[in-house]
């Protein structure tokens, strides 16, 4: 077993291109809201689905829902624990089916409340997706998916059946479900603005019960903290079809998070 004496708690972070984008940022957001230092299990990745493997210029990750991070949370010990899962639906442009995207989201959550973690899911941002012209779906599909069939209509559709999906399961699973404002968003519809990401994960983490256990002190402090000794690197990828891997875990913060990344 390892040991978990050192951390104030554990972070799990479950998303694709937004969250690849801020993982520092984040992880400097929740431990000012909860303490540190942490420990970090961040399954990530430009193009990352769910349910599904999948490729983006070149380099492959297993789905979410089945990479490494599960296995390695099993062999951890017990500490409280902080989850998110954003940037649900790319699924849908590798082709998976509705039904799917949700088992494989849901079976995530289901593993994750067995460790008794606070779950927060944001869903599908439906409006400035629907707001997308057929001409930006196209460059955004053909640029980013060019592999996917899918026309801008069956795309939405799908995805209104994931959106509306997800409600019902936050009702039945009971965790935070988080309707992402149009406003965050930019040209391509599922992209937060660059220059709003930190009011946008401030927004979103706000469904987060607020820790009572961390002081004032320890939070302010936590932003001074938060710059990488070791950048962290996938568990396992490939590259061009050939299979690499690195042991975790492999990021570390300055205040002494260890970041596993999968």
């Amino acid at each position: 077993m390892i040991s978990d004496n050192f951390y104030s708690n554990r972070i799990i972070l479950l998303g694709a291109s937004n969250l690849t984008l801020s993982l520092r940022l984040v992880i400097n957001l929740m431990q000012q809201r909860f303490g540190g230092p942490s420990e970090i299990l961040a399954a990530v990745g430009h193009g990352r689905a769910y349910g599904v493997s999948s490729q983006m210029l070149g380099r492959g990750l297993p789905g979410i829902a089945e990479c490494g991070l599960w296995q390695q949370l099993h062999e951890m010990e017990s500490c409280p624990t902080v989850a998110l899962l954003t940037d649900i639906g790319n699924d849908i442009l590798y082709g998976v089916a509705p039904e799917r995207i949700l088992q494989a989201v849901e079976s995530c959550i289901a593993r994750l409340q067995q460790q008794s973690a606070q779950v927060v899911v944001t869903n599908l941002p439906m409006a400035p997706v629907e707001c997308l012209s057929e001409r930006r779906y196209m460059i955004f599909r053909n640029l980013f998916y060019p592999s996917c069939r899918l026309n801008r209509d069956e795309t939405i559709s799908r995805a209104k059946i994931v959106h509306a999906g997800l409600v019902v399961m936050a009702s039945q699973r009971h965790f935070n479900l988080y309707e992402q404002p149009p406003r965050w968003f930019g040209w391509d519809g599922i992209h937060v603005n660059y220059w709003q990401r930190e009011e946008y994960y401030q927004d979103v983490l706000s469904q987060f019960p607020e820790s009572v256990d961390c002081p004032e002190s320890e939070k302010a402090a936590q932003q001074f903290l938060l710059t990488w000794q070791r950048r962290p690197q996938f568990a396992y990828k490939t590259i061009l079809s050939q299979a690499l891997y690195c042991p975790q875990p492999s990021g570390q913060l300055a205040d002494g998070s260890n970041v596993f990344k999968y």
